[in-house]
């Protein structure tokens, strides 16, 4: 087998460092580029058998028909979600792998990082202390034990997370369009229907995957059936929140508190540094002036642990792949993003 060339983009600094530690295992021909991919830079993949990706970058019909035309067979997302990607123009024409699990710790312990700073002002409290500014005034949280989470999506992260706040001694509520009764059975989870889910959760947090279905699932008529002064936390996908209607809700107090990993329209921004740039998306700017609201920059994932998983797994595919065997990780559209399962002539079922 030719050693296969893979054409990495979005790329930085980490990323170099853990894939090319990855890479001693896989020997693998790696060109690392720094622009996301898009059609104006999927020329640069020509000669490459494979391009990898990461969350930004715009995999749509158009890049996909010039990634063909330039050789590459292989789509490798370094990620687990795939909502960048058009499946339905791949179908076919070229093979898509993702990561669809890499530390679903690292991403449930930083979602309940920013319930508890919320909460307790703790990033309010550091920037005092480091001005000599020691008083209480303005630092009062609640505790936690006792008051109910509601958690969207029980998938490996949303269990973690449904877990941990089980262990403050929080009551945990969970909405999930295919349940897992017996993890809820064994945990001390409750899935109930929507309503009474929006209706009775202190805090709500969001773990599921970015549907047609599930756009803007967060939006002015669920905030609506809150609880006012609701806590909303989202570590998943940006466009699960309707970020005006979610801004809206912050000025009346309907919503009392939002701690975001995800921006509807973060791909101009995350992992970037603008500090010496004006802010020109003017939702952003709003979130970013309340003093109950709290944003990373889609770091929930950051761990070294993930890092290091996310390189073996992706390298792993692409070696699967070029070695002719049964993909594992493979997603497709007529799949619907499930891990592709083929019959031996080598159609989906």
């Amino acid at each position: 087998m030719a050693v296969p060339k893979v054409a990495f983009f979005d790329t930085k600094p980490y990323d170099k460092e853990s894939f090319n530690a990855a890479n001693k295992s896989f020997g693998f021909e790696i060109k690392y580029f720094a622009p996301h991919l898009t059609i104006d830079t999927a020329a640069m993949a020509k000669g490459y058998d494979a391009v990898c990706v990461f969350v930004n970058d715009a995999v749509s019909a158009d890049v996909i028909a010039a990634l063909g035309t330039s050789g590459a067979k292989l789509i490798a997302l370094r990620c687990a979600g795939y909502n960048n990607v058009d499946l339905k123009a791949a179908y076919g024409k070229m093979h898509v792998v993702r990561v669809p699990a890499y530390s679903p710790y690292a991403v449930a312990e930083h979602t309940v990082a920013l319930m508890l700073s919320l909460n307790r002002k703790i990033h309010k409290a550091y920037a005092r202390t480091r001005d000599s500014n020691f008083s209480l005034n303005g630092l009062l949280g609640f505790d936690m034990h006792g008051k109910t989470a509601g958690v969207i999506g029980t998938g490996q992260i949303g269990r973690i997370v449904a877990g941990i706040l089980r262990g403050f001694g929080m009551n945990v509520l969970a909405y999930d369009l295919f349940p897992d009764t017996s993890f809820a059975a064994s945990n001390g989870v409750s899935y109930t229907d929507i309503n009474t889910f929006l209706g009775s959760s202190d805090i709500i947090t969001l773990h599921c995957p970015l549907t047609p279905e599930n756009r803007y699932l967060i939006n002015a008529a669920t905030i609506a059936k809150m609880k006012p002064g609701v806590m909303i936390i989202n570590t998943g996908r940006g466009k699960l929140i309707d970020t005006q209607a979610l801004v809206d809700g912050l000025k009346t107090g309907a919503v009392g508190y939002a701690g975001l990993d995800v921006y509807e329209e973060e791909s101009a921004y995350f992992f970037e540094d603008l500090s010496n740039s004006v802010m020109s998306d003017d939702v952003l700017a709003r979130l970013l002036t309340f003093p109950n609201v709290l944003i990373t920059s889609h770091q929930a994932f950051f761990t070294s642990d993930a890092l290091t998983n996310i390189a073996n797994t992706t390298m792993n595919n692409i070696k699967t792949f070029f070695e002719k065997s049964a993909l594992e990780n493979e997603i497709c559209y007529q799949c619907e993003g499930h891990p592709c399962r083929k019959d031996k002539t080598g159609r989906c079922f």
